[in-house]
């Protein structure tokens, strides 16, 4: 058999030698004529792993299939090797997944683009993802002067900035007016029914992911300024704006939704300058990516919610930068589902929803993740030297969690052992000693210097 077809039945993907393995010294027949070299890759029906480790299979270039511990076989109908590399773990889930759980994972990449003029948009929401009870979401683009409409929503609106500049106006219920310029890494708020509008800014300007505290929303029903003008008869717009109808007969006949702006100054000299212009008491905006984070052994955390801006009362949210190798700890949201956004990196994520049920899912960035409340779950970048961003969203007024480590570390020791090591007192008091300092660390480093078993080491 040629090698190429002989290594196309291992599982293993063109461009296999690029993959981070170590090839061991050329054997060679008693001929001297050398031996056939078998490259380790997990999807093989020889290979072992009692420890369902991460495989990084678009880093290692490598084509899951179903193999795992001897058992399974090889895939003879038609593949999407593409989407096998994305999704390695369901492809082959580790030996702990059991059970039937719902879909948690949608792209953005598998959501319909609605393309208007200078801007695109495209949302993730109950429809796309059933499991998106909570949120839903939506990616925009704005050109630079392009303008999403005048408009409000029966939801509040909570958005993060992903690249660009872009301009945010808002009214009150006062009266009072808003208007800021954001940049990556800044939020907006707006409460339900708060009325405002968004524009790109100079240079190239705006992407943004928005989310929605109903994972029914519509981004095609939201409330705009020139649809309801246009659906409203002229004499009224005369009586209502104390101008001759005439006024109206070259306004638009439909929504314009989003379009290419004009120019745009700097904010002083774009705002009213009449007697009734007041400035808004409220804060729609907040840097999140300015904010001190929360240094840990594996990266770090920013926390945004109403205990620091204040009028964000439906959605909190956290940023997370985990280090290649780090995972986010094995934790649980108590107050509501987690909604995440991933924006760079690639992760796995197992969901543990009681009852014996387990399933790993993974993500790479544009991907939407959902966990649904109480069900314990941990984020682990399954790049060894690429790093994972993320932010975690929830229709919560505050960010809350428990952590696992934490909860074990301050439990009676007899307690946790009765539980977990029962029949193994030497195991029990290792893992003791790892869980004595039970400060929290949200995302872990995965240093291994502390294991005894020196050929597991190896292997990692």
């Amino acid at each position: 058999m040629h090698l190429s077809s002989y290594l196309a039945l291992l599982g293993v993907c063109g461009g296999v030698w690029a993959a981070p393995v170590e090839q061991a010294p050329l054997a060679r027949n008693g001929n001297g004529a050398p031996r056939v070299f078998r490259p380790k890759t997990p999807y093989t029906p020889d290979h072992r792993d009692p420890y369902d480790r991460k495989v990084d299979s678009i880093g290692a270039k490598l084509n899951p299939l179903p193999w795992r511990n001897g058992d399974g076989a090889t895939v003879l109908g038609p593949q999407n090797k593409e989407r096998q590399r994305q999704n390695p773990d369901l492809v082959r889930p580790p030996s702990t997944d059991h059970g039937n759980m719902k879909n948690m994972r949608w792209s953005f990449a598998d959501s319909h683009v609605r393309i208007e003029e200078g801007g695109w948009t495209r949302q993730t929401t109950i429809r796309e993802l059933p499991t998106s009870v909570e949120l839903a979401g939506v990616n925009m683009r704005l050109d630079e002067g392009v303008i999403r409409e005048l408009h409000w929503h029966k939801e509040a609106e909570w958005a993060y900035v992903l690249e660009g500049k872009v301009r945010i106006t808002a009214l009150d219920t006062e009266g009072g007016s808003f208007v800021d310029d954001l940049e990556k890494g800044d939020l907006w708020y707006f409460p339900s029914g708060h009325p405002h509008s968004l524009q790109g800014l100079a240079p190239n300007g705006t992407e943004f992911l928005l989310v929605f505290d109903d994972g029914n929303f519509n981004e095609e029903s939201t409330f705009l300024l020139t649809d309801w003008v246009a659906r409203t008869p002229k004499s009224v717009l005369a009586e209502n704006f104390r101008v001759h109808p005439e006024v109206f007969n070259a306004i638009p006949q439909k929504e314009k939704y989003i379009f290419q702006g004009r120019q745009v100054g700097s904010i002083d000299d774009e705002i009213p300058d009449g007697p009734g212009y007041k400035k808004s008491k409220l804060q729609f905006t907040h840097k999140m990516l300015a904010q001190e984070p929360v240094n840990t052994t594996g990266g770090r955390v920013r926390i945004t919610d109403s205990t620091n801006f204040p009028l964000s009362k439906t959605v909190a949210a956290a940023h997370l930068d985990i280090e290649p190798g780090a995972i986010r700890e094995m934790h649980w949201h108590p107050n509501a589902d987690e909604w995440s956004y991933f924006i760079k990196g690639r992760a796995r994520v197992t969901i543990f929803a009681g009852e014996g049920n387990a399933r790993t899912f993974d993500y790479q960035a544009g991907d939407v993740g959902i966990v649904p409340k109480n069900m314990g779950h941990f984020i682990e970048n399954l790049s060894d030297d690429e790093p994972l961003e993320v932010l975690e969203i929830f229709r919560a007024d505050k960010f809350q969690d428990f952590s696992l480590f934490q909860w074990l570390g301050e439990t009676p020791k007899k307690m946790v052992v009765d539980h977990l090591f029962a029949t193994d007192k030497k195991s029990g008091e290792k893992f003791l000693k790892a869980i004595e300092n039970a400060e929290d660390d949200p995302i872990k480093d995965t240093d291994t210097d502390g294991w005894d078993d020196e050929q597991d080491k190896e292997e990692l």
